[in-house]
């Protein structure tokens, strides 16, 4: 079963960083567009980041100059690095993604999601 699961998360002090990582795993050929979203409680799910499979990139303006988002085509890995924390980063992360698997012959293409992962910003 394909599926995408989110590790790196936890509690951090304003100024510090993480490092999130999403890896798809099941029967996945191919990792196409993707991304990170985030949802703070009380607000709708908001994209963070996103990353194309040329590696082409796009940030929020929350974001900009403080978050990076990557990828390891060959680990099927998506990466976001977060600096400069700030409180009202804290929220629930969650990765998206457009992921092709070959089943019987034939490939798909569909969209998944992440379970997410925590980040809170807290001194």
């Amino acid at each position: 079963q394909v599926q995408l699961v989110e590790s790196g998360g936890g509690l951090v002090q304003p100024g510090g960083s993480l490092r999130l990582s999403c890896a798809a795993s099941g029967s996945v050929f191919k990792l196409n567009a993707m991304g990170w979203y985030r949802q703070a409680p009380g607000k709708q799910r908001e994209l963070v980041a996103a990353i194309t499979a040329g590696g082409s990139t796009n940030y929020a303006e929350a974001v900009k100059g403080r978050f990076t988002i990557s990828r390891d085509n060959a680990k099927k890995t998506m990466y976001l690095e977060m600096n400069s924390l700030k409180p009202e980063d804290t929220a629930v992360y969650h990765c998206n993604g457009d992921l092709t698997r070959y089943s019987g012959g034939v490939y798909y293409t569909d969209n998944y999601w992440g379970q997410g992962t925590q980040v809170t910003v807290s001194s």
